[in-house]
């Protein structure tokens, strides 16, 4: 296992960053009004699709030997946006909402580009990390492409 330790970590890295952004995901969900099913399907999407990227990531630690993370990070640093979303939608700033989601996404993104900067890395978990990058970098450009539709209106309310 010692010579696994460097992808040890860096895989448990990746398994918090991503359980953070299940609630980053799930406080988002609970805080959108039920009017707003587009929204309210789109996280629940995004944190399903971080549930998978989790297990995967979790089977790889088993693997090489090591004990899988739990939990979120404790700074807490990479999704502490979410920690604000009540006051976010409050405001009924569906665009705000959006841009939040985006800078969560950003991290997510840089946290994977600096995994897959190491040289440690064995080419099955570089490739599924490569796959699960893909799949973040689409995430991010959908909530791109909904808050840019956002852009021309004033104010969309999450309520009525």
């Amino acid at each position: 296992m010692a010579e696994n330790t460097a992808v040890i970590e860096t895989l448990n890295d990746l398994i918090l960053i991503n359980n953070d952004r299940i609630a980053g995901y799930e406080k988002a969900y609970d805080e959108t009004n039920e009017i707003e099913n587009d929204l309210r399907a789109m996280f629940n999407k995004l944190a399903d699709q971080s549930r998978d990227h989790v297990l995967d990531l979790k089977a790889e630690v088993t693997k090489l030997g090591g004990e899988p993370e739990s939990g979120t990070l404790a700074s807490g640093k990479l999704y502490r946006v979410w920690m604000d979303i009540r006051s976010v939608f409050s405001s009924d700033n569906r665009r705000a909402v959006l841009e939040n989601a985006e800078g969560g996404e950003d991290a997510a993104k840089k946290a994977y580009d600096e995994a897959l900067q190491s040289d440690d890395l064995p080419a099955d978990i570089r490739q599924l990390l490569l796959s699960q990058q893909t799949a973040i970098q689409s995430s991010h450009d959908s909530i791109k492409r909904e808050r840019d539709r956002q852009r021309d209106v004033s104010k969309y309310p999450l309520t009525t």
